[in-house]
């Protein structure tokens, strides 16, 4: 159906702190549509948690998930800005702009930035 991928959210992350975030590609099997969602939380202690976790969502949905890297998101909800910064060790570095870009969909009023700093 038409629903399937809109009713994927574009960016899933905690509303405040700093947590590790992956990029994740999903498609359907066989080519067609394809696009890339941000997901990232404090309860994941590494970053295959948070991948365990929407793999299987997307697949009850008919989608093939890539992980595309990860990094850290630094999110102040009182200032409104958001930083992209790190990597993931298992999956690489994300590209940290094209998570940028996502989150200014969902975050319109806010001020976000990345860098490739570790910290």
């Amino acid at each position: 159906g038409g629903a399937g991928m809109a009713a994927v959210r574009d960016v899933e992350i905690d509303p405040e702190g700093t947590f590790k975030y992956i990029l994740v590609r999903l498609q359907r099997p066989g080519g067609g549509e394809q696009r890339d969602i941000v997901r990232g939380t404090k309860a994941a202690e590494f970053h295959n948690h948070i991948f365990e976790k929407v793999n299987p969502e997307m697949e009850k949905l008919g989608y093939e998930c890539k992980c595309l890297g990860g990094g850290k998101i630094d999110h102040n909800s009182k200032d409104k800005k958001i930083r992209v910064f790190g990597l993931s060790t298992g999956y690489g570095k994300a590209d940290h702009s094209v998570t940028v870009e996502i989150l200014k969909k969902e975050y319109t009023n806010y001020e976000i930035t990345w860098s490739d700093d570790k910290k």
